[in-house]
């Protein structure tokens, strides 16, 4: 691997000095900072107050370049040629495709291998990989990188390209101690399954690696009953790429600062804020910026940073990044909004409740919060709605239309998304 793993903030810090500046002489080639960085000193950018001055880069300054523009402007041509193209996520329009070097790849490489070390999963351990396949990044370089740690991999990517029953099948005959995929397609396999009578707890998992979507405790503790395995979080962008994971004792993710500059801000002053207050995160990528010179990148999630307890293992010299929140979808039945991630952790969190769908429906001309839901095998569905019916109305102020599915019907309807569609207004 390119890049060992630092022993101390100190050799991180002296990373950094050396790689902000080659970072910044990276963005200078590229027309788009054109009269934007002529004000800041290269030789002072360990002055806080200098390196501040470089302009933080927003998604919607992003989006106003238009697709020519963009490779025109912003890219620059890296000495070793494009190797591959990296869909953008997390964008309204029409995405972009990141161009990325030959360099690029193998930092990002070593990026996403060093989440399976920082997890705790060993050499020898074989992994089943429901990440999809394709222009997005993580499924293939997880894929991809699994070799250098030492893991065996099936690559079965997500259920539009492998069925889910065939994975379940896939993974009771290769039996893998790793699976790795998107939180709603590991409910929804594990769904699949409870279904059908597999029970996947009593299985050869171990270990769930989630990744490119928010995890709740809510999610994740119903992920680590139904799979019967401890539940680890990862972190990456595609502007930079795999940035962190949370190590054995999951308590946040380890950032790689070594590899990407982060910086916590303010969301209105962008003026910094303290260790353990909430700020956005901004990130310039030390050394996967040889085509997309990406400088303090606002990234869009709100966090909290704790710096580094070194001595607690080999990736306590990263600081510890928490999300507060992340922007998330909601609608308004009756005057009432219901944000989504909120009401996905009422659900799970309900022991009873297998999975479920959410619609903003109108019902003879007024509005209506309908709630499908399929409870788990031995639950009295008669019960279990009464219950779920008057927690809604205490939680949310709204009664709910329920209707109780037999197990296994979301499962099928969601099966030809990647990621489950669990919310949506059918209003006109």
């Amino acid at each position: 691997m390119p890049l060992a793993l630092p022993k101390s903030r100190r050799e991180i810090a002296e990373l950094q000095r050396a790689r902000k500046r080659a970072a910044l002489a990276q963005a200078r080639r590229a027309p788009f900072y054109a009269g934007k960085l002529d004000h800041v000193d290269a030789d002072r950018l360990d002055d806080a107050d200098e390196w501040r001055k470089i302009p933080i880069l927003t998604k919607d300054v992003l989006r106003g370049l238009t697709d020519a523009a963009f490779y025109r402007e912003f890219c620059v041509s890296p000495a070793d040629g494009v190797a591959e193209y990296w869909r953008s996520g997390g964008m309204t329009g029409a995405p972009l495709f990141y161009p990325r070097s030959f360099a690029d790849i193998r930092y990002a490489l070593l990026s996403f291998a060093r989440t399976f070390h920082c997890i705790g999963c060993k050499p020898g351990e074989t992994a089943h990989l429901s990440f999809p396949l394709g222009i997005h990044p993580a499924g293939q370089i997880y894929a991809r990188c699994a070799t250098a740690a030492g893991i065996a991999v099936n690559w079965a990517g997500a259920g539009t390209t492998t069925p889910s029953q065939l994975q379940l099948e896939l993974i009771q005959r290769l039996k893998p101690s790793i699976w790795l995929g998107m939180s709603s397609y590991g409910l929804h396999l594990a769904n699949l399954a409870e279904a059908q009578g597999i029970d996947l707890a009593a299985g050869s998992v171990g270990t769930v690696i989630c990744s490119a979507e928010p995890l709740s405790e809510a999610k994740r503790g119903k992920l680590a009953r139904m799979w019967g395995a401890r539940v680890r979080d990862t972190f990456g962008m595609t502007e930079a790429g795999m940035m962190g994971a949370e190590d054995e004792t999951g308590q946040g993710l380890r950032v790689w600062s070594d590899m990407y500059f982060i910086e916590v801000v303010d969301p209105q002053t962008t003026a910094p804020v303290d260790d353990g207050k909430p700020g956005c995160l901004v990130v310039t990528p030390l050394w996967t910026n040889n085509v997309t010179p990406f400088l303090r990148w606002n990234s869009g999630d709100i966090v909290v940073r704790h710096e580094a307890d070194d001595g607690t293992g080999p990736f306590a010299v990263f600081p510890i990044v928490k999300h507060a929140h992340r922007t998330a979808g909601f609608f308004k039945v009756r005057g009432i909004n219901i944000n989504h991630a909120e009401f996905e952790d009422f659900m799970f969190a309900d022991h009873d409740v297998g999975d479920f769908k959410c619609e903003a429906v109108s019902n003879g001309g007024l509005d209506a919060l309908r709630v499908s839901v399929e409870f788990r095998r031995g639950t009295d569905p008669g019960a279990a709605m009464a219950a779920l019916a008057q927690r809604t109305k205490t939680v949310f102020e709204l009664s709910p239309d329920i209707i109780v599915l037999e197990p296994g019907t979301l499962a099928r309807e969601f099966e030809a998304s990647v990621k489950a569609p669990r919310f949506a207004d059918t209003r006109r």
